[in-house]
């Protein structure tokens, strides 16, 4: 967001986001046919370059692939696809390092009510680059915004259909002005009775309009977000994951010192078992008498 938000911060919005877009199929965006979400992924890419880069939202599909969702607000074609082309090199050289295969990549680009018409390819020769464009201005987000409303008011649970239409309103068209919708929804958001869902869809839409919000109004959700009960308990949740991933990493690192001090003792005490009695080299190496009998045993073969 606008001004920087805290990594702890980001690992909590990204926690709640997880939870929002798993097992969720893309639909609402009008893309018919791709694999459900299986899982939100990271968005920045560091490089062997000096810099680094974020993606809008990053998803891990049913099938194993990536895809890269983007939102934009302009008709700069040709510079937002040559951004997308290198982070797609980027995430392809992350997942070849880490499993020494290719991910296919899908690309979709979320266009707000600025934009009224997209091109799909870019043509460089024998590199092609190919996306999906969503034009949000071919929705209603007005009628979208009453119905869901609506439901609100009355108490009724959304839809995770309707969740995900509240979370891209500030973005279609509709009678008032960008900044003006994103704090209709998040004040509607606030209105939910779900306080996880509350949380989700906040979260959704401060990563939705990351690149349009006001800074002034952005500090000040993220304020309200910090004494959200439910961020507290998902804050709590992720401190209880790094502690236990700390002790594992430090059971793994206690364990392969053992492991290499043990090595150290064994040469040792091959190298000492023509000098002296079994018995003495076990006091000096810390090994057992057992375990010097058998290299002896091992040696003499």
């Amino acid at each position: 967001m606008p001004g920087g938000i805290s990594h702890h911060a980001k690992d909590i919005l990204f926690k709640s986001l997880s939870a929002l877009y798993q097992n969720q199929a893309l639909d609402v965006y009008g893309l018919h046919g791709l694999p459900r979400i299986k899982a939100l992924l990271p968005t920045e890419f560091p490089s062997v370059r000096a810099d680094e880069r974020r993606a809008d939202t990053v998803f891990l599909l049913e099938d194993d692939s990536i895809l890269l969702l983007e939102y934009e607000s302009n008709e700069r074609f040709l510079d937002n696809h040559l951004k997308y082309l290198d982070y797609a090199c980027r995430l392809l050289h992350t997942y070849y390092q880490q499993e020494k295969r290719i991910r296919p990549i899908r690309i979709v680009v979320i266009y707000t009510s600025d934009v009224t018409s997209a091109r799909e390819q870019l043509d460089a020769g024998d590199v092609l680059l190919s996306s999906k464009a969503v034009l949000l201005g071919e929705f209603n987000g007005d009628a979208i915004f009453h119905a869901i409303e609506e439901k609100v008011h009355n108490g009724e649970p959304l839809t995770p259909e309707e969740t995900m239409k509240l979370i891209l309103v500030p973005l279609m068209h509709t009678r008032f002005d960008r900044q003006t919708m994103i704090e209709k929804t998040i004040e509607l958001a606030k209105a939910i009775g779900d306080e996880p869902k509350q949380l989700h869809i906040i979260a959704g839409v401060l990563t939705a309009t990351d690149k349009f919000i006001d800074r002034s109004y952005a500090e000040k959700v993220k304020e309200w977000i910090k004494m959200n009960k439910v961020f507290r308990l998902l804050v709590e949740e992720l401190e209880q994951e790094r502690e236990e991933m700390l002790k594992k990493v430090m059971q793994e690192k206690e364990q392969a010192i053992k492991q290499t001090e043990k090595r150290k003792a064994i040469e040792i005490a091959k190298n000492l078992l023509d000098v002296l009695p079994i018995h003495e080299i076990a006091k000096r190496t810390g090994l057992t008498v057992a375990e010097v009998a058998d290299l002896a045993k091992e040696m003499d073969k």
